[in-house]
């Protein structure tokens, strides 16, 4: 029997690489979205991918959300979580509310995908749980301190729940992209967006699929000894 596997945010951008590396090993996949069924729709017409909506913010969602993959496509046995928002300001203009948003769907997400899914990884003695960091919960970032807090804390999050999923075969691992080519980055100004260029040593922003590829590896059978480990692919722009 195959495994089945849920991306969080996994109809566009980098969830959407994503989940097509993942069905390219064999994987039933399962992609989560947020709220934009038009965009969701194209994304299944165009990739056989069933797209399930649900805010990954909202605890109980997150609990029937797995269980109706759970009774339609078989036991989670991958979880990637990648669903994230920004809401960027200094401190001085970021309001409560943009910061709660931000720590809610990127880190409060991964909380609730794991409570819903480690359970039964552990209960089966196999699971694979991939939390999308960044650069950006690295090394920080002007105007982000909620983005950059949510990420950093997907760091420790990690580490410290592939502990507790070590011997019972439910690995976790963490992946932390650097400037990708998606439809955010697109979004950046162009005079932005070169001197950001200018400051990764291969010379060019990451795309998707070599993201995706990370993943794949993490959660294959091949990766059963990479546990509590973030992979930093970002062209050499952050190094520690």
């Amino acid at each position: 029997m195959g495994r089945v596997a849920v991306v969080t945010g996994g109809t566009r951008g980098i969830g959407e690489a994503i989940s097509v590396a993942l069905r390219d090993k064999g994987v039933t996949v399962a992609a989560n979205y947020a709220g934009n069924d038009q965009r969701a729709k194209e994304f299944t017409d165009r990739t056989g991918i069933r797209a399930y909506r649900w805010d990954v913010a909202d605890y109980d969602a997150c609990q029937d959300g797995c269980e109706r993959i759970a009774a339609e496509l078989g036991p989670i046995d991958i979880v990637v979580n990648n669903a994230g928002i920004t809401r960027d300001g200094t401190i001085l203009k970021m309001t409560y509310q943009m910061w709660k948003d931000v720590m809610d769907t990127n880190l409060g997400g991964c909380f609730n995908m794991a409570k819903a899914v480690f359970p039964g990884m552990r209960d089966r003695k196999w699971g694979r749980i991939v939390n999308i960091g960044s650069i950006n919960g690295q090394a920080g970032q002007y105007g982000q301190v909620n983005y950059a807090a949510a990420k950093s804390g997907i760091h420790g999050f990690t580490k410290a729940l592939a502990q507790e999923g070590a011997r019972a075969g439910v690995t976790v691992n963490a992946i932390a992209p650097g400037y990708i080519d998606t439809d955010m980055v697109a979004a950046v100004p162009a005079d932005v967006l070169e001197k950001i260029v200018a400051k990764i040593p291969v010379g060019r922003l990451g795309q998707a699929e070599e993201i995706a590829r990370g993943v794949a590896f993490l959660c294959s059978e091949e990766a059963g000894f990479v546990t509590g480990s973030t992979l930093s692919i970002n062209g050499g722009q952050h190094m520690y």
